[in-house]
């Protein structure tokens, strides 16, 4: 057989291998979301690679005659449901790329990414239909996703054929498949801007496969099996992991995607147990949520999952031991971006793990490695430093993003001197095991000292008073920058002076002194990302002028150096 160019041969060729292995399983949980009625009857939905493949090339005939073919790129704003897999791979099959768009986007968000991409078509449903319209308005053509059956894929017959290839099949002439490259883009997705406006990714066919050949060569604790696995996930299918990742991984190897619409904690063991996963997704914030659940409705669910593996970054190291010996799932800690995940990806899947380090592994081979600091040199060991990363041998760059969307001089930025500038502090121990320490733009530099945020934070959630905390940096005259902690207090807790200070001495007994918060701010809620991520950009007038902050603290006074 040989190797497939896109995704769309590698679903064919996994199509003839399992026609009838589930590809695609939606529960009911995530299917009542998409509903009229959320609290109505749902039953759970199981699509097989032959009846997707049959959805997939009705799609594909429909775009073609459209006029939508190689080099078109189709915005998708069509949330975690099954339509997104059809509409992606229908795509990919005539060489357009697709541009997927956050459901919560607002309009001018919108209107940048169409615009700065050059989207020749909008697909939407349900909400997303509704945002499109709003925001685009007659600028760029909006294609119902549920049109013209006026359903979603759950609700239509898709027992075609596997292969549509004639005009007998069909009525008429049947457009030609697109003869795919590795290096036909393949899709454009936006990361977050921390500054500015969000930078489109170009993602090519290579980036894809790689992606997923990567996953499936890891090995340890992370053996894929073929034609056996099912992957939940409830990560959002406009970011690569979801999207590239998981997807992929299952479609080379003949496994199933769990997807979920989202995280919700209630449901998620019950959801785990009764679609048979064996792979979970996860991000940093839902182990500490499951440890904090107490549901006896749950116990029997969490007990009898067959979950082999979890796979994520960034769960706290206070929960990863807890969480791991409750649940009986060892969580395999993995760090990637967007920019590198057809490349490098390491992923702690071999013991010894370090459990509670936020150690995420070590380099594979191929993979090529620095640890620098702000002048370039290489750092020792147990120094934290920038990760710089590239492939090794004559193809550095193989794997990775072809660049930023119009942006050749941030992409030149990024690869300074030929290697990738990842923006990530990490420390390297005398066993060769990486370490994360923070983002370097989250690194508060107080009177010569590099504070990392990520580690005050961590100490300030084991105190009982702190529900959710973002610590950032304020300005100070005299040491540069003092350490600011916004925080929202657990119920029963008042917000105020005393648990101010408080919280500081918590932080004064367990970090050198300079690391502890100079000032503390009480806040209802943290501004958060459709991944839960902390979006600290929005915390930025708190610091920016920390005493006009609401319920702020000053608490300088009391850093003071001990013998």
């Amino acid at each position: 057989m040989s190797l497939p160019n896109s995704p769309y041969e590698a679903f064919v060729q996994t199509t003839r291998r399992f026609p009838d292995h589930p590809f695609l399983h939606i529960p009911a949980s995530a299917r009542r979301v998409y509903t009229s009625d959320p609290h109505g009857e749902c039953t759970a939905l199981t699509l097989s690679y032959r009846e997707m493949l049959a959805a997939i090339e009705t799609q594909r005939v429909e775009y073609a005659r459209a006029g939508y073919g190689s080099s078109a790129r189709v915005a998708l704003m069509v949330d975690n449901r099954p339509d997104f897999f059809v509409h992606f791979f229908a795509l990919n099959a005539l060489g357009a790329s697709i541009v997927p768009l956050n459901g919560d986007s607002h309009a001018q968000e919108i209107v940048y990414i169409a615009q700065h991409s050059e989207i020749a078509l909008a697909v939407g449903i349900g909400s997303g239909l509704v945002r499109l319209r709003e925001a685009l308005g007659e600028s760029i053509p909006i294609f119902d996703a549920c049109a013209p059956a006026g359903q979603d894929i759950a609700s239509r017959q898709v027992s075609l054929p596997l292969h549509i290839t004639t005009s007998a099949q069909t009525g008429a002439e049947v457009p030609d498949i697109h003869p795919a490259t590795l290096d036909d883009e393949c899709a454009i997705v936006y990361t977050s801007g921390t500054t500015g406006q969000p930078k489109g990714c170009l993602l090519d066919n290579r980036y894809f496969l790689s992606i997923a050949e990567l996953y499936l060569s890891e090995g340890g604790l992370c053996e894929v099996r073929t034609g056996v696995e099912r992957l939940i996930t409830p990560l959002p299918l406009f970011h690569m992991n979801a999207l590239a990742c998981s997807t992929m991984a299952m479609v080379l190897s003949g496994g199933c995607v769990i997807q979920l619409d989202r995280f919700h904690p209630r449901s998620w063991w019950q959801d785990v147990a009764t679609s048979g996963a064996t792979i979970m997704h996860y991000l940093g914030v839902m182990p500490a949520i499951l440890l904090g659940l107490d549901d006896p409705a749950d116990a029997d669910a969490a007990r009898s999952h067959q979950v082999r593996f979890g796979y994520g970054a960034n769960v706290d190291p206070v929960h990863q031991r807890t969480f791991e010996s409750r649940f009986g799932i060892p969580l395999i800690e993995a760090w990637a971006m967007t920019e590198t995940g057809g490349a490098i990806v390491i992923a702690s899947s071999h013991e010894p793990r370090d459990i509670g380090t936020r150690c995420f592994g070590r380099p594979r081979d191929g993979m090529a490695v620095r640890l620098v600091d702000q002048e370039d040199r290489e750092v020792a060991n147990d120094v934290p430093g920038e990760l710089l990363v590239r492939r090794a041998g004559p193809d550095q760059r193989q794997g990775f993003f072809r660049g930023y969307l119009k942006d050749a001089a941030a992409t030149d930025a990024a690869w300074q001197g030929g290697w990738f500038h990842t923006g990530d502090i990490v420390r390297r121990d005398d066993d060769g095991n990486l370490h994360f320490v923070d983002r370097l733009k989250n690194i508060i530099r107080r009177a010569g000292e590099n504070i990392a945020a990520l580690e005050v934070e961590a100490c300030l959630l084991e105190h009982v008073a702190v529900q959710q905390t973002a610590v950032i940096a304020a300005p100070d005259a005299l040491r540069d920058e003092e350490v600011m902690a916004c925080v929202v207090v657990a119920p029963g807790h008042a917000a105020d002076r005393t648990t101010a200070a408080s919280l500081q001495q918590w932080c004064l007994e367990r970090l050198a002194y300079f690391k502890a918060p100079g000032y503390i701010a009480f806040v209802d809620a943290l501004p958060t990302t459709s991944t839960n991520k902390v979006q600290k950009t929005r915390l930025a007038a708190f610091g920016a002028n920390p005493l006009l902050a609401p319920l702020c603290f000053d608490l300088r006074a009391f850093k003071k150096r001990t013998v």
